[in-house]
């Protein structure tokens, strides 16, 4: 083991100061020196303090990823002199030691008041000491699912399911049911067992692991289930009571026996709608007294349970005895007779009974009476013949029918050949059409309530531990009771009283009743307990989970709902439940209520499994659930049941719910707050973007495919702001939101010293960005200089596949004013730098005077096609037209003949290129004789030069200067030399091209219909060398000026040439030929297009000499002298627009 002395080294207190690390606190240390006399001169003992809780207050924080200190506390975290190395990053990355005592010290807010990383600061109220989570498994979990999973469908309509379904389909509908919400349940305990889930349950772990869009839509959707689940035990417990409790109560009465069912609705709604108010009462009054009750609810559950359980072994022993009277084979209510026979015997006189009565128009014997009551006898069967009767062959097949059927037993009888009275009799029918698919989506119900232990994750010891238990157990508890219901209820009961509803034929009983023991009261006065019990806990659940999801801040119109009374109750969110639970409860019937709410939770299901599935297959990193029985396959099956099972229930009812949850998903895309939660969807849109670049990167696009990626670079002013923002208007219109377009922008210094400043810049191009409705990326760099900081953009903007191929800015307008030549030799450098990128340069001339927003009225974009760059000209406008703003704009083009040209077959040829191109187009074709080099173009020149001269020496120093104009002279001298050893001979398209661009190496040729006669001067030509260029000199003019640049002009070298007066024999003739294409090209252009509304001109490429850049920024100053708007255009090297499909 290593000494003391190796592991830490004491400094004394005087000598602190000279501390290699700086100035450090003292006194409190962790590790503290010995202090007094022993710091003097004895060995100092090293000391550990044990103050407790020494690291801070314990509050936690969203703001960093750690649960950070507070301010005040700033300063006594890194006491000592042991961690002085990292104590200047202590603010932001405290010790280890404070976060896992803070992590200790976590507990979560109250059930459902405030998500766990929230402080309450909105209603004032003071918080009040939580207490430490005590619940365990049994408790917590398992005994809550139980309570919710049972209830008002298994005592109300399992044995009318049973009868009506058989005991095979029953057996199915409860295998898939039970599949499907363990396949959830087995999901859900993944997602609560990776990481604390605070209070909030199903919609904390729905929203953190899909985002906020779907976790709000869902979230909804689990609310409105919740609140549609509060309606349908209200109408149970309302049922029960006026059916089975007190029938004398009801305030609707049915004269007629057609009436019947209305008037049970009209009861339904209006008792319904008293329950309802009193629990909202109940609820808003406080939830204490809800929790009070919960033990006696649950009791009352457990108790039916149990009930029936040992009705069903009595009836081995003694079946209980429930007639059921049978006319023929017909089901008979036995509410208007006490007998089940049609005459009896009462003092050796045959006198008739109650039931004659019903079927006949009088007591006497010789009435008349219903057909089918003549033709059949009176039977009566027992309803529970008991387990060992065999009944249960009889009840394995369904029995569906349409509303009004007759409930008949399989035996004899003779039919009556009027069966039109049949409705009027007091018989057992159909109250609703039987299917399938309709029993599926009404037993559903009776196998949700799985969240209840996930709710409750606040309350509970070890929640990552009891919930996957808990859960899993309850299910697996509740689907043995229902198979075993299934089996239990078709082997004791008789078919026809399983399919008759409310108990009619047993003196309107209740059916499950019948069977319990030691009487039907213990089921109808539990499940009536139970009824409510579930409902009130439905009105206290559904008003929190609106509260979580309101004060999530993701729906705005939602926010008021977040907001309650001083303690955190939700009173609005109760106010607006209450209002959706009456629409349910005016509905009226269960059976037509449960549908819905089955659709709610089978899509909250449904996204808990999927949420599932993502997390596991992205294998986020974050994913690490303790719960290990799960995986990818389980939670497809389980979501895949889910759907399968909303469209079996309902299918209209599942597209309804789908659309109601779309739009909540697309009002929260365009309208919410911005949330990262690190949901699983962008993990989905990370590793689906990453599949698509790799793809890209495969091949390059081809010509059909190829648009332009557009870098778009900006200037900003000394406020960080966009100095064009006009730019970006012309960016949105020019790519209508298609393809890449990435905004970058430079500042100059070290990232360091301007980090912040960038990320303003950042803020603030993003802003310009949003209110020109571009959509992009930015991207800004600091450099130590802009010319560095573009050329980085331009090398390594974009990813993969998806870089920029087209370079978008401004033309420098004011760069003969400024004083700093930078500004214009940057411009110089971003032009070479894309040509050597082999990327397409778009330069925009009076920017600020592009349209904005508004359409513009009927005008001309005009293209003048001087020489072709792979079909950028041509593609830009109809792009541009693609755009509201320049819709109305019709596209002309305009190319240029020579004088050896045949115009009229030129027309033609381009008219129909255009054609096979599918672009509509004016075309016409601009002549352009030969003519002398005019006295304007010599005194344009001899300005230009002189002013470049003038900078020069403004910049240089005597010696420099002189050595300066001899390279200047001697570069004017080799540049004649070199073009005279060319040729002389060329046409104004290649004079522009080769004066201007040293490095341009692209044939002057058409790319449609090569052979055309008219063309042959071009095309004879493939190999035109960059030095060729138009002169319009004779060659006795050239000789002599070709050996006056050769004579000795050593005088010249050492005068000072701003003393000398102009004279045009001394000009450089490559700029004063450059200058004559510059001027005579702006004459035709602007004679043609001055009222264009757009235009489009050819690019000339920088000389490849540096000298001569100011010359160059000059020819196009002239060329675009007197335009309004114009995009100067240099393609990329490469076709972008072909005639085939």
């Amino acid at each position: 083991m290593p000494n003391m002395s190796e592991r830490f080294m004491v400094v004394p207190v005087a000598h602190a100061e000279e501390s290699a690390f700086g100035d450090e606190p003292d006194g409190d240390s962790v590790f503290d020196a010995g202090a007094g006399e022993e710091r003097r001169g004895s060995v100092p003992i090293l000391r550990y303090s044990r103050e407790p809780n020494k690291y801070g207050d314990g509050n936690p924080r969203e703001s960093s990823p750690f649960i950070n200190n507070a301010d005040d506390e700033k300063g006594t975290l890194y006491d000592g002199k042991n961690m002085a190395l990292f104590e200047e990053e202590m603010d932001s990355n405290p010790m280890v030691s404070s976060l896992l005592n803070k992590l200790a010290n976590y507990t979560n807010l109250t059930q459902g008041v405030r998500e766990h990383e929230e402080a309450d600061e909105d209603e004032g109220a003071k918080k009040k000491t939580v207490k430490s989570p005590q619940m365990g498994t049994f408790i917590g979990v398992y005994l809550p699912c139980l309570q919710n999973i049972l209830g008002v469908i298994l005592f109300l309509r399992m044995t009318w399911i049973v009868g009506t379904a058989g005991i095979l389909e029953s057996f199915i509908i409860v295998s898939m049911c039970c599949s499907c919400t363990m396949l959830t349940a087995i999901s859900m305990s993944a997602i609560a067992t990776n990481g604390v889930v605070p209070a909030g349950g199903s919609y904390y772990m729905i929203s953190r692991s899909l985002g906020p869009e779907f976790g709000g839509a869902v979230g909804l959707c689990f609310y409105l289930g919740t609140t549609f689940a509060g309606a349908m035990y209200i109408l149970g417990t309302i049922e029960i009571f006026l059916t089975y409790i007190v029938p004398s109560a009801a305030i609707f009465k049915a004269e007629e026996k057609e009436q019947e069912a209305d008037a049970l609705l009209n009861n339904m709604r209006v008792y319904g709608t008293c329950c309802l108010t009193l629990m909202a009462l109940v609820v808003f009054v406080g939830v204490k007294y809800v929790n009070k009750l919960a033990l006696v609810f649950l009791a009352c559950v457990v108790l039916s349970i149990l009930a029936i359980y040992a009705g069903v072994i009595k009836t081995i022993f003694e079946p209980p005895v429930f007639p059921v009277c049978l006319l023929g084979n017909r089901t008979l209510q036995n509410h208007g007779f006490d007998k089940c026979m049609k005459t009896e015997i009462i003092d050796n006189v045959t006198v008739t009974t109650k039931l004659w009565s019903l079927f006949c128009k009088g007591p006497e014997l010789n009435a008349s009476c219903n057909e089918y009551f003549s033709l059949n006898n009176v039977t009566e069967i027992q309803g529970i013949p008991g387990l060992t009767s065999g009944v249960i062959s009889e009840n394995m097949w369904g029995s569906y029918g349409p509303a009004g059927m007759l409930v008949e037993k399989a035996v004899p009888s003779v039919p009556a050949s009027d069966a039109s009275q049949d409705k009027l009799m007091p018989y057992v029918v159909n109250d609703i059409t039987a299917f399938f698919t309709l029993l599926v989506g009404i037993y559903f119900p009776s196998v949700t309530g799985i969240m209840a232990g996930s709710n409750r994750s606040g309350d509970l010891r070890d929640a990552q531990r009891s919930i996957p238990i808990g859960t899993i157990l309850a299910i697996a508890t509740t689907t043995i009771i229902y198979l075993s219901c299934v089996v239990m209820f078709g082997a004791c009961i008789e078919g026809v009283l399983l399919r008759d509803k409310f108990g009619d034929s047993v003196k309107g009983n209740l059916v499950i009743g019948t069977l319990s023991w030691p009487s039907p009261w213990v089921i109808v006065i539990g499940s009536f307990f139970s009824c409510c019990g579930a409902g009130l806990q439905s009105l206290t659940g559904a008003p929190r989970l609106l509260q979580a999801i309101a004060r999530d801040g993701i729906v705005p119109f939602l926010e008021v709902f977040g907001h309650g009374k001083a303690n955190g109750e939700p009173t609005w969110a109760l106010l607006l439940t209450a209002v959706i639970c009456e629409s349910g409860i005016l509905i009226a019937s269960l059976d037509a209520v449960a549908p819905i709410l089955s659709m709610f939770f089978l899509m909250c299901y449904l996204f808990v499994n999927l949420a599932c599935a993502l997390q596991t297959l992205l294998r986020t990193p974050n994913w690490r659930p303790r719960f290990r029985y799960y995986h990818w396959t389980l939670s497809f099956l389980g979501m895949s049941l889910c759907l399968a099972l909303m469209f079996i229930s309902s299918w209209y009812y599942a597209l309804v719910a789908m659309l109601i949850a779309g739009c909540i998903y697309k009002y929260i895309e365009y309208r919410g707050a911005e949330k990262e939660w690190g949901d699983g969807i962008r993990g989905l849109s990370l590793n689906a973007a990453r599949y698509a670049l790799i793809r890209l990167e495969e091949a390059p696009p081809h010509t059909k495919n190829w648009r332009p990626q557009l870098l778009v670079l900006l200037n900003l002013d000394s406020e960080l702001s966009v100095k064009h923002p006009r730019l970006l208007s012309f960016t949105t219109q020019l790519k209508a939101g298609k393809g890449l377009t990435i905004v970058g922008s430079v500042l100059e210094g070290t990232f360091l010293g301007r980090e912040s400043d960038a990320k303003r810049a950042e803020q603030s191009i993003k802003s310009a960005m949003t209110a020109e409705k571009t959509k992009g990326f930015c991207h800004v760099v600091v450099s130590s200089n802009l010319r560095d900081g573009f050329s980085h953009l331009i090398q390594s903007a974009g990813l993969g596949g998806m870089k920029h191929n087209s370079v978008l800015m401004a033309w420098p307008a004011n760069w003969r004013q400024s004083s700093d030549p930078q500004s214009w030799k940057n411009f110089i450098e971003t032009v070479r730098e894309t040509t050597a990128a082999h990327q397409a340069l778009l330069v925009a001339k009076n920017v600020d005077s592009f349209p904005h927003q508004e359409r513009l009225a009927e005008g001309t974009i005009d293209v003048w096609w001087i020489v072709h760059d792979g079909g950028l000209l041509m593609l830009l406008p109809f792009l541009l037209q693609q755009h509201k703003v320049w819709r109305k704009c019709k596209m002309r083009i305009f190319t240029v003949a020579q004088l050896d040209d045949n115009s009229i077959q030129m027309k033609k040829d381009l008219q129909m290129f255009l054609y096979h191109l599918r672009l509509n187009a004016e075309v016409e074709v601009v002549e352009m004789h030969d003519s002398d080099i005019s006295a304007f173009t010599y005194e344009k020149t001899l300005v230009m030069e002189q002013r470049s001269q003038m900078l020069k020496q403004m910049q240089l120093s005597r010696t420099e200067r002189e050595r300066e104009i001899q390279s200047i002279t001697d570069e004017s001298r080799s540049s004649i030399r070199r073009k005279n050893q060319s040729g002389a001979h060329g046409s104004a398209v290649n004079n522009q091209n080769a004066c201007l661009d040293d490095d341009k190496q692209d044939e002057a040729q058409l790319i449609h219909d090569r052979n055309t006669a008219s063309h042959a001067a071009l095309n004879d030509k493939p190999d035109v060398s960059p030095e060729r260029v138009h002169m319009t000199w004779t060659k006795d003019k050239f000789c002599t000026e070709r050996n006056r640049n050769r004579e000795p002009s050593a005088n010249m070298a050492v005068r000072d040439l701003f003393s000398m007066k102009p004279e045009w024999e001394s000009l450089n003739q490559s700029n004063v030929r450059c200058m004559h294409t510059a001027i005579k090209l702006n004459e035709v252009v602007a004679n043609k297009s001055q009222g264009a509304h757009l235009v489009l001109l050819n690019m000339p490429g920088p000389p490849k000499n540096r000298g001569g850049d100011e010359n160059y920024m000059e020819f196009l100053e002239v060329l675009m002298e007197g335009l309004n708007r114009v995009l100067l255009v240099r393609g990329g090297g490469r076709e972008v627009i072909t005639i085939y499909s």
